[in-house]
């Protein structure tokens, strides 16, 4: 499995925006569909909600697409 850090400038992020911004949906609009075609946890519990906020700390199993994302605080 693949993992990368996501730095976030913000105190958190939804899922569906992350899943746009490092590019595994290509607009917001498809995330709900990404969730119920993907099977996605997040810190090791099954996550199907698109407006799941997600902080620092967190991390993200993109289980399809083979990665795991390390959500980071930007310094």
């Amino acid at each position: 499995m693949e993992e990368l850090d996501v730095y976030l400038e913000e105190e958190f992020i939804t899922l569906g925006q992350i899943l746009k911004r490092e590019s595994f949906i290509p607009s917001g609009g498809l995330a709900k569909w990404y969730l119920s075609e993907h099977t996605v946890y997040l810190n090791d519990e099954l996550e199907n909600r698109r407006g799941k906020k997600l902080y620092p700390g967190d991390q993200l199993k993109l289980i399809e697409d083979n990665v795991l994302l390390n959500i980071k605080k930007d310094n």
